[in-house]
Formats: structure tokens, sequence, C-alpha cells
């Protein structure tokens, strides 16, 4: 795969992942105005029952004590006499239509303490109400005139009714009570309990069975005696409704309610669909991050594995035209009949194809331990002896460079269960490693300590180190820092990735800290006995 075709597929699955997300954030967030505007609508439903509830009672004491007052009054202190006439004449049926009015209007004149003895009037302010009486006449007259009658007749109807205008009655006293109440203190017209239970029985009948808080303010902004404990408003938390109206319209009072636990109610509406929602959102995430890691981890793996071949070849190559080399001086007539050259030569070829068959063998052990196809056998060994022996099969290579390996051995208790071979070639390809990527003559130290768990060992060089992103990887399988045909350092990949391999077939772990310039210091921790 291309690089411009990895990116683009990366760019569009990005795209299409935050696109999905972003449709279900929208949504989600619509499903939560959605609710909290349905729970607004609900709540300013209720606080109106409330207040329509409470101007209800008000309105059924008036009629009370408006019964008690006009019925059981006789005697008006004033009466006025209203009088009204209407008349139509149709000329062309010669009809005539007459209706008259007449309204008596008596007005009593009355303490006020009567109506209401809470209200802080002085003892002689009065109010005037009026009873109202009207009574209506009809009169239709129409002109009878045929050919048979020789005079005119004329035919006449005439009716009359008189009642009561209760209407009229009781809005102007509804007028004058309403003016009363307003000087009255809230917390005489309505109680605190009252109030309390009258909004928690509205709430509860639209499914809103939370607590609340409330509190009652004045049209000038000023708090009243009736509220929750110690109400504070919060107007951007809170929904206002007015309660009790003047009789120009205007609102007396303001009532707050706020809800402590209202967005955990809203919520909790959508909790189901919301969670599905962020389940389904977290299940795309980790796909689309599986997927994009599997294509990254896909992409390293052909890159290394390209890599991997170039340098199988490169490493093959050399060996093979030096193998066709000693064949073609073996065939040679000069060189047939000397058996010291052809010995020499059948031993070039013979160490050439080891060199190849070592090669081999190193990916295929790779391949077994990954496999589990590698019986390890365990018995009691001396890590000392062990690290001896290894140092034994590198000491030529290191004198051939004329290099320096110096040993630390501190550790108390060196018997550690695991397989000799394994752990000496362990030491042996780090050693090897550590030799590799030394410039000029290695210097290499070799440490070991013990705690109370583990045997300790580290090697360390004075080599090229490396980078941060290198430690990461130095441990996979055929990775190497040189990519592509660069050879100055010989290998596959494959030593330490056998290292880990084995360490960890030994329940023990391994691990780099290097610096670029510096030199490295692998460390191995195995599980004493």
């Amino acid at each position: 795969m291309g690089k411009k075709m990895f990116v683009l597929i990366v760019v569009l699955m990005s795209v299409s992942l935050i696109g999905i997300i972003a449709v279900q954030l929208y949504w989600i967030n619509n499903a939560v105005a959605s609710k909290k505007e349905q729970f607004k609508n609900d709540v300013q439903k209720s606080l109106g029952s409330v207040s329509q509830r409470i101007t209800d009672k008000e309105n059924y004491y008036l009629e009370k004590k408006y019964e008690g007052v006009i019925e059981n009054t006789v005697l008006a202190d004033e009466a006025q006499i209203k009088n009204f006439l209407f008349q139509e004449i149709d000329t062309a049926t010669n009809q005539k239509f007459t209706y008259g009015g007449t309204i008596l209007e008596e007005s009593f004149k009355m303490p006020i303490d009567y109506l209401d003895n809470e209200t802080d009037f002085l003892d002689n302010d009065t109010i005037v109400f009026k009873r109202v009486t009207g009574k209506n006449d009809f009169f239709h007259s129409r002109v009878i005139k045929g050919a048979d009658n020789l005079f005119s007749s004329t035919d006449e109807k005439r009716f009359s009714f008189t009642k009561r205008l209760k209407s009229i009655e009781r809005s102007e006293f509804a007028e004058i009570f309403r003016n009363i109440n307003s000087t009255r203190p809230i917390h005489k017209r309505l109680s605190n309990r009252e109030l309390n239970e009258t909004i928690k029985e509205e709430l509860e009948k639209r499914n809103i069975h939370l607590e609340f808080k409330y509190g009652v303010y004045s049209n000038d902004g000023l708090a009243t005696k009736l509220k929750s404990g110690y109400y504070t408003i919060d107007k951007k938390e809170s929904y206002p409704y007015p309660l009790f109206f003047k009789a120009n319209g205007d609102v007396d009072y303001e009532l707050y309610i706020t809800f402590p636990a209202e967005k955990e109610h809203i919520l909790s509406g959508i909790s189901n669909i919301l969670s599905l929602s962020i389940f389904f959102i977290l299940i795309i995430i980790i796909a689309f991050s599986s997927s994009l890691y599997q294509l990254i981890r896909q992409k390293k793996i052909s890159e290394i594995k390209t890599d991997f071949i170039n340098n199988m070849t490169h490493e093959f190559k050399t060996p093979i035209a030096t193998i066709n080399l000693a064949l073609d001086s073996i065939k040679n007539p000069k060189i047939i009949n000397d058996k010291e050259k052809v010995l020499r030569y059948v031993q070039m070829i013979r160490d050439e194809n080891k060199r190849m068959h070592s090669q081999v063998e190193n990916v295929l052990r790779i391949s077994r331990l990954e496999k589990n196809q590698i019986d390890i056998s365990k018995e009691t060994i001396d890590m000392h002896d062990t690290i001896e022996d290894a140092i034994t099969h590198v000491s030529l290579l290191i004198e051939d460079r004329q290099g320096d390996l110096n040993t630390h051995f501190e550790a108390l208790i060196t018997e550690v269960p695991g397989n000799e071979f394994h752990l000496t070639n362990v030491i042996v390809n780090m050693l090897e490693n550590a030799l590799k990527y030394s410039e000029g003559a290695p210097k290499i130290d070799v440490y070991t300590e013990s705690t109370d768990k583990f045997f300790i060992l580290k090697i360390k060089d004075e080599g090229i180190g490396m980078g941060k992103v290198v430690q990461k990887q130095v441990f996979d399988k055929f990775y190497r820092e040189q990519k592509g045909n660069i050879h100055d350092v010989k290998g596959h990949g494959l030593g330490l990735a056998y290292v880990k391999e084995i360490i960890e077939k030994h329940h023990g772990t391994v691990f780099v800290e290097s610096e670029k310039g510096k030199g490295s210091t692998f460390t191995v921790k195995l599980p004493l006995i």
C-alpha cells in the first residue's frame, strides 16, 4: 500500500468517525434540550394551576362575603335611577319597535372591617358598593291595512321584566375586595403550608416527583415570608410565575421555584437511550482505534519484512558468491591437484554454509518460540557461571576489536530455575549486540545484583545508543534501526526478539535504557529459586 493511499484511508476513516460521533452528540444534545423544554412546560403549567387554585380560593371567599353582605342589606344609603330609550321605525312595513330600560342603583356604605377585620384601616374607613336592578320594556306595533278593510287597524305587542344585574354587582364588589386584599401582607392571604402542598400536588399531577424550593417576591423584588427554608433567588435556575393580580392587571407578586436535582431528572428521562448511544459511540471508537492500530501495525510489519528480506538477501549473497568462487577455484586444474588449497576452499565452503544455516536457524527458532514448539526444560543453574560461559564465546571478538569487557559480580544469590543453553544464548546475543553498536574499541561492563526475589543482570556499553522511539521497538521481531539496504551493521532484527521470548519463558523481564551517543544498558530480571 502506497503512503498516499494509506494516508487517504486514515483520513477518510477519521472523518467518518468524527461525523458519526458529531451526529450522535447532536442527537443527544437535542434530546436533552427537548426533555428540558418539556420539563419547563410541565413546571409552568403546574405553577399556572397553583396560581389559578389560589385565586379561585380567594374568589370563593369573595363570593361568600358578597352573599353575606348584598343579600342581607335592605335599606340603601342612596339610590339613583337611570333611563334610556331605543326606537326603530320601518316606513316600508309600517312597523315600530321601541325598547326602554330603567336601572336602579342602590348605594350602600359599610365599614371596611366588616368585610375584612385583618386589614390595617382606620375604624371610620368605609367602602361603597352598589345593588343594581334593571327593568326592560319592549313595545312592538304594526299597522294592518287591506283591500277589504275600509279602515286600517293596529297590531300591538308589549311586555316588560325586571331582574337583578348581579354580574355588575359582583364585578364592582370584586374590584373593591381586590383593592382591600392588595393592602394585606401576602402571608395573611396565603399560608406557607397551603402554598407548599398546592405546588406539590400540581407537580405530582404531571409526574414531577422532585424536591423543590420556592420563594414569593413582591413586584419590586423584595422577599416575602412565603418561602421554603433559607431560599435565595437565582433567576437563571428558577421558574417564575405571577401570583395575584391587581385591578389594573399588574402583578402583585411572583412565585419562583427551583429544583436542585433538575439536571439529574432530565438525564434520567433519557438515560436508557443515552447509555446505549454512549455505548455504541465507545464501540465505534474502539473498533476504529483497533482497525487503525492493525492497519498501522500491518504497514509497519510489511515494511519490516521488506527490510528483513533485503537484509537476508544481502547476508546470503556474500556466502553464496564465496561458495561459487571457491567451487570455481577448485575446478581450476592448477588448484584441484593442490590438496592444501582444495582443503582450504572446502573449509571455506563449509564455514559459509554453516553461516547461512545459522541465519535460517535463527528465523526458525523465533517462529517455534512464538508457537510454543520449543520445550524449555528448567534446572537450577548458577547465573555467574552462565555469564562467564557466555563471555568466553565473545572474548575473541572483543580482543579482535581491541575492546574491553569488565565484570562486576555483586549478586549474593545467583541460583535461578532456567535452561542453561537458552540463557547462555540470551547473554551472548546481548553481548554481540553491544559489540555491533559500539564504534571503535568497544567498552562493555557486566553487572549483577540480587534482591529478595530477583537476580538482576545489567550489560552496559558505550556505543551509539538509541532514541526513545527505537527503545520501544527494539525487542520487536525483524526490527532494526537501519533501514533498507544500509548494512553497516549486520543482522536481521532477531537477536533481541529471541532474548525477550526466552526471558519471558523464564517468567522474567528485560528492558533497555539508552541515550543517543552515550550508549545503552540492557537489564534482565529473573526470579530466584
